[in-house]
């Protein structure tokens, strides 16, 4: 079963792309036509697209892996942040740090930087500090939680980068394929799909669409984890049965050899 459809798409305004004269050729396969002056996005193709998208992002997150979603435009950071930190993934609504992914251990340090930080806040020597040393180190802090504290949980890599524009964040994408990171996106008729692994065409302007998307994909995020979270469970439960099982045996072996010495201490006396 498709996890939208046409009438969900059409009353979300996914189908609206950009002027005719701002289109990019090569999304030419996914438009259905022109009217007054602007393209219109084949929603049935769409639908498709979006399945596609979802079962690839569910895998990912079923296989424990994260998936890092970057939306910097105004009328998407409050959605994508809402969305994805609801299934605890990273995001990035604010400024795209440059190498973030090419030079990630930098961005690590960073991060660990702000971690140092707030343990300082809560240890007895913060007590001792100048208030203006206290200022200082507090801007600080909230200048890297602005950047950074959507992606503090981030160790490694992510297996995955989600993009609502690719225009708006082209460095982002450049650096994903640059270390061969997959990259889903939404993708405009002013955009380029060529390069991407995962196109969903559908307007990246309107919030309405852009919460649409997003939306679809956190949910197979989250059945992904689900997924992943039973799956475990029923191991534990499966190496629980099996130690409970080898320790009757133990014991049944332990009571078969005491017996037997039992019964040798008979036969000598």
């Amino acid at each position: 079963m498709p996890r939208t459809n046409f009438q969900e798409l059409l009353d979300a305004g996914v189908h609206f792309g950009h002027l005719k004269r701002k289109w990019n050729p090569n999304m030419a396969p996914y438009i259905f036509m022109e009217k007054n002056g602007i393209h219109i996005i084949d929603l049935q193709k769409t639908v498709v697209k979006i399945d596609e998208a979802a079962a690839a992002i569910k895998q990912i997150a079923k296989s424990g892996r994260k998936i890092l979603f970057v939306a910097t435009k105004k009328q998407a950071k409050e959605i994508v942040a809402d969305l994805v930190g609801g299934v605890n993934m990273p995001y990035v609504v604010e400024r795209w740090p440059g190498g973030m992914l090419t030079n990630f251990p930098t961005i690590r340090k960073a991060v660990k930087k702000m971690i140092s930080i707030d343990k300082m806040m809560k240890d007895s020597s913060w007590d001792n500090l100048s208030k203006r040393e206290k200022l200082q180190i507090t801007r600080q802090r909230a200048k890297l939680e602005k950047i950074l504290g959507s992606i503090s949980d981030l160790t490694r890599l992510p297996a995955a980068l989600f993009v609502v524009d690719v225009l708006k964040e082209k460095i982002a994408v450049r650096e994903a394929q640059k270390l061969g990171i997959p990259v889903f996106a939404m993708v405009d008729t002013n955009s380029e799909p060529e390069g991407l692994d995962f196109v969903i065409p559908a307007n990246d302007d309107a919030s309405q669409s852009i919460r649409l998307v997003v939306r679809l994909m956190t949910e197979a995020i989250g059945e992904g984890l689900n997924e992943r979270k039973v799956e475990r469970e029923n191991e534990e439960a499966e190496a629980s049965k099996k130690k409970a099982k080898d320790e009757k045996k133990s014991a049944a072996k332990a009571e078969e050899v005491e017996e037997e010495a039992a019964e040798a201490e008979k036969k000598e006396d």
